[in-house]
This record gives structure tokens, C-alpha cells and sequence, in this order.
């Protein structure tokens, strides 16, 4: 998968937007103003995705594409590799869970507005 796939698919979640927050390179993606997804714009190489934390420990023993987040919480965020070694389906799967948590914490009202 490429970054305009995957841009693609996160912009399509109910609620969510993009920015460039930290840089001109980190391409961060938001439900509701929380981030749920990031990435590097000018070499796609990863991802940065929250994870429930057990789903977290076991993800990173099953794949060799699946590290503690970078840069982040290494309880609550993974890095996913984009080079194959994590299969698109997993990929896209653990974009789900990431929007999910994430939209899950928010207030009520702020979830039914989605």
C-alpha cells in the first residue's frame, strides 16, 4: 500500500482530518481533533497507530514489521511497517483499531456528531 492509499482510506473514517502539526513531513491524521494515525509524507515507510496495549505485545511477537512506536507511548502506540512484511489487510485493520480506540475515549456527544 501506498501513502495515497492509506490517506485515502484514513480520510474516509467518520470525522476525521489531516494536518502538519510538528513539521512539514508528519502527516498526522485526527477524529475530533485526537490523533489516531501518523506518518512521514516524504518517505512512506511507517506508520505510528495506537494499540490497545496486550494487542500491542502480541502484534510486535507475531511480525517483524511491528515495533513500539516511535516517538510515542511504547505502552499505547506501534510503528507498523509499510514495506510489506505486515500484510494490507493487518495494515488497514490496525488503522481501524487506532480510529476506533481513539473515537471510543471521546465524550458522547462528540461520537453521536461523527
Amino acid at each position: 500500500m501506498d501513502l495515497e492509499q492509506i490517506r485515502e482510506y484514513c480520510l474516509n473514517k467518520p470525522g476525521t482530518t489531516e494536518d502538519l502539526p510538528f513539521d512539514e513531513e508528519t502527516l498526522v491524521f485526527r477524529v475530533a481533533g485526537k490523533i489516531f494515525a501518523l506518518c512521514d509524507i516524504t518517505r512512506f515507510e511507517s506508520m505510528n497507530l495506537k494499540c490497545d496495549p496486550e494487542r500491542a505485545v502480541d502484534l510486535r511477537e507475531r511480525y517483524p514489521g511491528i515495533i513500539p512506536g516511535y516517538h510515542m507511548n511504547k505502552t499505547h502506540w506501534n510503528t507498523v511497517a509499510a514495506d510489506g512484511s505486515v500484510p494490507p489487510e493487518l495494515f488497514l485493520e490496525l488503522i481501524d483499531h487506532s480510529y476506533e480506540l481513539i473515537r471510543n475515549a471521546l465524550p458522547k456527544k462528540v461520537r453521536e456528531n461523527l
